[in-house]
């Protein structure tokens, strides 16, 4: 069954709904981008969890066990049995994010704890400090990267932010004091992509670091954590920083020379700790760096080449939820819609156009049949139930 003409009638309401002044079409949007965003969560909780693994998902649906995966250090790696670290935790942000919903967050809270659950199979206590490693403990011993570890301590943070749960912020704590075991000072500062791989200091891996450190201030305010924040943003504004297109390199190599390649997320978590670091300090530095950030990497997304149909150029959907992030936490502050309604554009072109007889969107939020046919990727579509569930919250807020 194609899925797609169910919601061809929403177009003319998307079109006029991203003018000022429609509150009551705001709030229905609102309320369909909720749905949207529970209709993907539901279908990614069935279809991806392992029934034989506790608090588990596969790596793909349907899947087949015979998918490369290409995102490691060295060699790719053949599927397993349940998914690595990286495409869970974005179930675990999803979660988070539709938890900020007030008349959700009682339902989804069942879903946070059984995925705090499932965080902590892939939590080593062998190797000291104490980290999170690429997959399950149970099943083998894996390397431990240190993007991976950011990804744990912010999604630790905003489930402490949701509940309360001293615990989380415990947890958090202690990830970032693995992480902050990867820093040296080679390349002037910055931790590494990978525990005992002194090769490179990639923005995911500090960008991750970063906001972990500023979560963490945020919740609980000590000066500790939004100095160590303040010390990774600014190693990386000053380090990462691309002189000419003026958005975020994806790293830079232990003898200073930056890899040019420019991935949405690596900007995204900068724009969302310098407007964080605004917040914190009033410093209007801060601010003014976002704001470029924002309008340099809208110039060079919306002009490399991309799909016709779309205004941005998309590299991994997890990505440019990153992206989307910073454009969020920009858009509270400033109030231009410009970089989020662009997101949101794209996002509703690939669910009106893209979706699978699973209702899954593809990986280029593109209507190729190549793509529609194969399996999709957990985090692929997890991340669907994340922004839809933003937007939900944005629109409610006009």
């Amino acid at each position: 069954m194609n899925l797609t003409s169910k919601f061809k009638g929403a177009a003319a309401l998307l079109a006029f709904c991203v003018l000022p002044g429609f509150s009551s079409a705001q709030k229905s949007l609102a309320a369909e981008y909720k749905a949207r965003a529970e209709t993907v969560y539901r279908n990614v909780w069935t279809r991806y969890r392992v029934p034989s693994q506790r608090a588990l998902f596969s790596e793909n649906y349907p899947s087949n066990k015979k998918d490369t995966l290409n995102y490691f250090q060295g060699e790719a790696v053949k599927e397993k049995e349940v998914s690595f670290l990286w495409p869970f935790s974005g179930v675990s942000s999803a979660t988070n994010v539709l938890m900020k919903i007030p008349v959700l967050k009682a339902r989804y809270k069942p879903y946070q704890d059984s995925l705090a659950m499932g965080i902590e199979q892939y939590r080593d206590t062998v190797r000291m400090p104490t980290g999170y490693q690429a997959y399950p403990v149970k099943f083998e011993k894996a390397d431990r990267y240190y993007d991976d570890n950011g990804l744990v301590g912010i999604d630790y943070m905003e489930s402490y932010f949701n509940t309360k749960n001293p615990l989380y912020l415990q947890r958090a704590k202690q990830v970032f004091k693995f992480i902050l075991s990867g820093w040296n000072n080679d390349a002037g500062g910055g931790v590494t992509w990978l525990e005992g791989h002194n090769d490179q200091k990639p923005a995911c891996s500090n960008g991750m670091a970063t906001l972990t450190a500023l979560k963490i201030y945020q919740g609980c305010k000590e000066k500790y954590y939004l100095e160590q924040g303040k010390k990774f943003y600014n190693w990386m504004y000053d380090t990462l920083r691309d002189s000419t297109t003026g958005i975020i390199t994806n790293d830079v190599k232990i003898d200073g020379k930056q890899n040019r390649t420019f991935w949405t997320y690596n900007t995204g978590s900068v724009i969302e700790a310098a407007v964080m670091l605004y917040q914190f300090t009033g410093e209007k530095q801060y601010l003014e760096q976002a704001k470029q950030l924002a309008a340099d990497s809208y110039k060079y997304y919306s002009g490399v080449p991309h799909d016709k149909n779309l205004i941005l150029h998309i590299d991994l959907p997890w990505f440019v939820t990153v992206l989307f992030r910073g454009y969020e936490a920009l858009y509270k502050v400033d109030h231009n819609d410009k970089y989020v309604a662009a997101v949101e554009h794209d996002l509703n072109y690939a669910w009106q156009n893209t979706r699978d007889q699973y209702g899954f969107t593809t990986h280029s939020w593109t209507p190729k049949q190549d793509e529609i046919k194969k399996p999709k990727w957990l985090l692929d579509e997890a991340c669907i139930a994340e922004l839809y569930a933003r937007l939900s919250i944005l629109k409610g807020e006009k």
